[in-house]
């Protein structure tokens, strides 16, 4: 039996509402739920990097900064020396309850009409800002614009998602691009179906602004410590806790994902030779990886090899159909995507440009196991955090906000349906002739 192929729609509708850092805003708005800043790991790395600035500190503006890829960008930035400048609404610091470090903070609203707008951004100049929450057009052109005298270089975070179509492996930065019938949409459409053509128009607006001195780096699945979305996290997490675990596809099915630490390392990296003098750090480069095909085998085997109860748990891989009979479609067990058809590229995007300019990789096990030392402690903070929020508000006479339960994971399935599905894939083996 063949793994079902879905529809790009169908995907959407699954999955691509949450591949990259700007989309994990949009998959947690609204919620109570925070995630944690960078941890003191981060910096020390960025110490040991030989390719870390020993001169010329940077003056470094981040649009955003507090959610999950931001906190890794200021602590790079800041073991490297620079200068950081946070500029955001304050609401997800409050939020999280966990402060990001930096050496400004500025308030403000991406949205010019909102507000104080971009009040706060009208005076001052910096080496290099990195927008890693600009999703619509009119927002990246307002901040482009205003800014374009006085910054010199603008790394925009993008997506993977921008392209057209997925069904060509080892398509590069210059597959063309998806397209919006309204360029002026301002949500995110059904099932995040305007996220990749609303990047894309993101990408033009700097672009336009400045013209050659734009970065747009377009990531897939960022992982690792921090994650608001626990897509990937799931994985440890789950086999972490033992037993039998269904796992979609094959062993040899392809994987591309990220460490938000390597995206942001490889991010200042950029900003640090652009403002060197060289200019072909700016273009478009695919971040995502690593270098070397991945299998989802070994994230697997990873995850098992980083867990003290790893060797209790028994990967069970279930073919995608059999799964989408029982309506689990591609998407609800995170990360993986079936590759063929529509989405055969998907986990195949050639990455050798960004892997030139400077883009490395930690090996899959690390990754992992920092995850498994993080997740104890936030589903904790989250279980903490939400009482916390929830006191307030009925101390100030307001409803409780609104959110999931913090003490399950935000992806995958839940325990009773994985061992239903488990059941009938034995009892459907067994049957065979």
């Amino acid at each position: 039996m063949q793994p079902a192929s879905p529809t790009r729609r169908e995907f959407l509708q699954t999955t691509l509402s949450g591949v990259a850092g700007a989309a994990v805003a949009a998959a947690v708005a609204g919620s109570i739920m925070a995630l944690g800043a960078g941890s003191p790991a981060t910096a020390a790395a960025a110490r040991r990097d030989p390719a870390a600035a020993k001169d010329g500190k940077l003056r470094v503006l981040i649009l955003g900064g507090t959610g999950f890829l931001g906190p890794h960008l200021a602590d790079i930035c800041r073991a490297r020396g620079h200068r950081v400048t946070l500029f955001n609404r304050g609401i997800t610091e409050k939020r999280k309850g966990i402060p990001v470090e930096a050496d400004d903070k500025l308030l403000g609203d991406r949205d010019p009409t909102k507000g104080d707008g971009l009040k706060a951004l009208e005076t001052g100049e910096w080496d290099a800002v990195i927008d890693t929450s600009g999703f619509y057009p009119r927002h990246v052109k307002a901040s482009a614009e205003l800014l374009s005298g006085r910054v010199g270089q603008y790394l925009f975070i993008s997506t993977i998602s921008v392209y057209a179509a997925n069904d060509t492996p080892d398509a590069d930065e210059s597959a063309p691009l998806a397209k919006l019938e309204d360029e002026t949409v301002e949500d995110m459409g059904p099932g995040g179906a305007y996220y990749g053509g609303l990047k894309a128009l993101c990408e033009k607006a700097a672009e336009a602004a400045m013209p050659g001195r734009v970065a747009n780096i377009r990531p897939g699945f960022i992982v690792g410590p921090g994650d608001p979305t626990d897509r990937f996290t799931y994985w440890p997490a789950r086999v972490d806790k033992g037993g039998e675990v269904l796992c979609p596809g094959t062993p040899d099915d392809p994987v591309q994902v990220i460490d938000a630490r390597d995206l942001a390392a490889f991010t200042v990296r950029l900003a640090e030779r652009f403002h060197a003098g060289d200019k072909s750090a700016a273009g478009v480069f695919n971040a995502t990886g690593p270098a070397a095909p991945l299998r989802w085998g070994a994230v697997l085997d990873a995850c098992k090899a980083a867990s003290p109860r790893g060797g209790e748990a028994t990967l069970r891989y279930v073919p995608a159909a059999f799964l989408a009979e029982r309506g689990v479609p591609p998407g609800v067990l995170p990360i993986w995507i079936p590759p063929e058809g529509e989405l055969a590229g998907f986990h195949r995007r050639s990455v050798s440009k960004a892997v030139a300019a400077g883009l490395t990789f930690r090996p899959i096990g690390e990754t992992v196991s920092d995850l498994l030392k993080w997740w104890p402690g936030e589903l904790e903070r989250r279980v903490r955090r939400t009482a916390e929020l929830k006191a307030e508000a009925e101390a100030a006479g307001k409803p409780a906000p609104a959110g999931p339960d913090p003490s399950v994971p935000r992806a995958g399935i839940p325990p009773k349906r994985e061992a239903e599905l488990l059941k009938a894939w034995a009892e459907h083996e067994k049957a065979k002739p």
